[in-house]
């Protein structure tokens, strides 16, 4: 009955032919391949997970009484959508697990975005034919995070509604149309009533769909493409050096993705994150100190902090400081990911063939320089967003601190530049520099005598040399008579001497 049903099935969708196509794919084995999975198993449990919630959440900026389970907020004036996130945490059996394995879950999948591209950014991932593929994974890093940012905004407590307030202020600054653009998302002037069940909307439905269409395409991409693979183990630009998706791959894929949400289940149990309990609820005129959005966040809100007071004026408008670091930095910077590709190809390398080998970091010192130089920006901007703490923690003045990051956003990346470049020069020159180090392994003889004795040299460290050879032994008349008839041949006079 089963072969019956899928034999009517595959007749109709020729399954076996497609299943069999990508059950045979080969994946390369590397552990830095992992870290994109990483991102894609975080996505699941981030749906398993958000689905548990929205069942208890109440997307509702009306105001109540709070009388639950949280005793010390008894009588206090909160948000509906507060008071169910306080009622998911305290009276829902395993709701507080549930709530923290959805925000570890976040910020594990920011994170293994980030990591991910910048393994394709230092090896050369990127390169024809996978300049569309880089433009999906920047664009999943922007929904990821501004997913991310919805999250953690809608309870309504303290922490979360003064982000959504600093979110309104850079809407407002984009010239000509901010103003007009904030009311139109917030339904008003704010706080305004709206914005909670609009960012819920967002937040659980149109993105998430955006990010499953775009993830899929990620993959599909990935299969047309073929997987990109370091030198080594037989690895040329025409092939992949592997294990097929079934039953090796799979085997291990499954392994790693029941890993994955262990990690995260067992942070989710162990660490604490987001308690909104002991930040209360939104009040406007009311600022936490020492907290910090989460850590994706963390370039922009130090963007905001270093950025000086800076206003352009034209004719009957102003432009204020905070579009400089809330819309033009981030702008400016995912319109370099996007164009990366393209500007390496045509102002860098020159270089516009395929390319399915990776290149180690040294391989591309400019690349690896500027990358490096950028990543360094970008760690001091994330460094400031925690000014007033150090400030406080150093018993030193606000300014000093915002001064010393200021400076540091420009020095920093030009000493790392530099550094860098001139790393990847010397790494080049010291051929056996990255490899592991082989085993020494004792062994004992007949006599009761103990030896040392290399092991075996890891797949893909043997350089293989050719066997020497007299030059009156080589038969040069293919390639001389190849040459006389060139001008017969229709292209452009290169040729290429066939290796035997």
């Amino acid at each position: 009955m089963i072969d019956a049903i899928y034999n009517w099935i595959d007749d109709r969708l020729a399954l076996s032919k497609s299943g069999r196509h990508l059950l045979n794919k080969i994946f390369p084995d590397h552990w830095s391949f992992m870290i994109g999975e990483i991102a894609l198993y975080s996505f699941i449990v981030l749906l398993i997970s958000g689905v548990f919630l929205t069942l208890y959440f109440v997307p509702s900026g009306a105001t109540v009484i709070y009388h639950g389970a949280y005793k010390p907020l008894d009588g206090t004036r909160v948000s509906d959508a507060y008071a169910s996130t306080i009622n998911i945490t305290f009276a829902v059996r395993g709701g507080l697990f549930m709530r923290q394995l959805h925000h570890w879950a976040a910020n594990i999948f920011v994170g293994s975005i980030v990591v991910h591209m910048l393994r394709v950014f230092f090896t050369g991932a990127f390169r024809r034919p996978r300049e569309a593929n880089w433009m999906i994974g920047a664009t999943l890093l922007i929904l990821a995070i501004f997913n991310g940012f919805l999250g953690y905004s809608i309870p309504d407590d303290l922490v979360s509604g003064t982000g959504i307030r600093i979110a309104f202020s850079i809407l407002e600054s984009i010239p000509f149309v901010g103003t007009n653009l904030a009311f139109f998302l917030f339904g008003g002037n704010y706080p305004g009533k709206d914005i909670i069940p609009r960012f819920f909307i967002l937040h659980v439905l149109v993105l998430p769909l955006i990010i499953l269409a775009l993830l899929g395409a990620h993959l599909g991409m990935l299969v047309k493409h073929k997987h990109s693979q370091f030198k080594g183990r037989g690895a040329r630009n025409d092939n992949v050096v592997g294990s097929p998706l079934w039953p090796n791959y799979a085997a291990k894929a499954g392994g790693f993705f029941f890993l994955t949400t262990g990690v995260t289940a067992i942070l989710a149990a162990l660490i604490q994150i987001n308690p909104i309990w002991q930040y209360g609820p939104y009040v406007p005129y009311k600022v936490s100190y020492a907290v910090q959005p989460d850590w994706y966040m963390g370039w922009l809100d130090g963007a905001l902090r270093v950025m000086p007071s800076w206003e352009i004026h034209l004719p009957g408008h102003m432009i204020p400081n905070v579009f400089f670091p809330g819309i033009l930095l981030p702008g400016v910077t995912f319109t370099l990911i996007y164009l990366w590709p393209f500007i390496e190809s045509k102002f860098i390398t020159h270089d516009y063939a395929e390319h399915h080998l990776l290149d180690r970091p040294r391989d591309n010192p400019m690349r690896t320089a500027i990358g490096s130089a950028v990543f360094a920006f970008y760690f001091v901007l994330f460094g400031a967003s925690s000014t007033d703490v150090l400030a406080n923690y150093l018993q030193v003045s606000l300014n000093v601190v915002l001064w010393i990051f200021r400076i540091s956003c420009i020095v920093v990346p030009i000493i790392v530049f530099p550094i860098a470049y001139k790393i990847c020069l010397e790494l080049q020159q010291v051929p056996e520099a990255g490899k592991r180090k082989r085993h020494m392994i004792i062994v004992r003889d007949d006599q009761g005598a103990y030896h040392s004795v290399d092991s075996e040299e890891y797949p893909g460290y043997i350089a293989p040399e050719l066997a020497p050879v007299k030059i009156e032994d080589v038969d040069l008349a293919p390639e001389i008579e190849a040459l006389n008839t060139s001008a017969d041949r229709p292209d452009e006079g290169i040729y290429q001497i066939p290796r035997e």
